[in-house]
């Protein structure tokens, strides 16, 4: 018999939740919701939510002129905003109240970095190609340097100048210790070095609950989809500290030769995974014979 629990600090964070709500809400009242770009990064949530009419494009080009689309928790450039402008649709913007203040610090900097003929430089501690780390980027005109570990930032380090000041970001799901090894690096180069706190403190706060949960359970199942960053970042967190934690996407991809009679099961997942999904998943996992 398998001993099953939920951790109780996974789930949608505030921004998804959010903008998740807004959409449904939305959806209420009309056939259609374009969303510029996956709405969560969780494929079993996307699929519920086209049944009720979202409509995930790539791009505003792909949304009819007047039409309605959703600005994702994850933000987005001022160049986005232009354009929905231009094409006159109307926008609804759940852009995460952290990403915003995120996106604002980092306007500020780079506006104090340039003053008076100064050549400072921004870098971003975040996943190269990343929704928010591009609408971080647009924010300076593209004119900052990404970086996603110490060792990208090894290969980067000539594009730096150490003889003027630099000022660090991190996007906001990032891995907090891996930030403060990139920040190490940084200083053991002499950088003139400003560092900004900008992981969410939803996200931060959960490493160290998370680790003591992977800790206390036998085997970890943890829940995300493919593109989660976030997901990412905590599934090696959990694999850290417990070996046998495996990271799912759905009901079918649970094998029963992970686990032993009388197993202490722990299920947990990103921010990005739905609640309902984590019960399913346990609901399965006890089923097992």
């Amino acid at each position: 018999m398998l001993n099953v629990e939920i951790d109780g600090g996974s789930g949608f964070c505030g921004g998804v939740i959010r903008a998740i709500t807004r959409a449904e809400d939305y959806l209420a009242g009309h056939d259609r919701l374009y969303s510029l770009g996956a709405i969560v990064h969780n494929e079993a949530e996307l699929s519920r939510l086209e049944e009720r009419g979202l409509v995930t494009v790539e791009s505003l080009s792909e949304v009819p002129d007047s039409g309605t689309v959703l600005i994702r928790a994850h933000g987005e450039p001022p160049s986005t905003y232009e354009a929905a402008a231009t094409h006159h649709l109307e926008v609804i913007d759940c852009s995460c109240p952290v990403v915003l203040q995120l996106q604002r610090r980092i306007r500020e900097a780079y506006a104090r970095l340039h003053q008076d003929g100064a050549h400072g430089q921004v870098i971003i501690f975040g996943r190269v190609g990343h929704a928010e780390v591009l609408g971080l980027l647009g924010q300076v005109g593209g004119d900052a340097l990404v970086v996603e570990n110490t060792e990208m930032l090894l290969k980067e380090i000539d594009k730096l100048d150490f003889t003027q000041p630099i000022e660090v970001f991190s996007q906001t799901t990032k891995s907090p210790s891996e930030y403060a090894r990139v920040c190490e690096m940084l200083r053991d180069y002499g950088a003139q070095l400003t560092v900004h706190d900008t992981i969410c403190a939803q996200v931060a706060n959960r490493h160290e609950h998370l680790a003591a949960f992977a800790r206390d359970h036998d085997v970890i199942l943890f829940v995300a989809g493919k593109s989660s960053s976030n997901g990412k970042v905590l599934s090696d967190l959990c694999r850290s500290v417990n070996a046998r934690t495996y990271v799912i996407g759905s009901m079918d991809e649970i094998n029963p030769a992970w686990f032993r009679d009388r197993d202490r099961v722990g299920i947990c997942g990103a921010t990005s995974t739905p609640k309902w999904l984590l019960e399913k998943m346990a609901s399965a996992v006890r089923e097992l014979r």
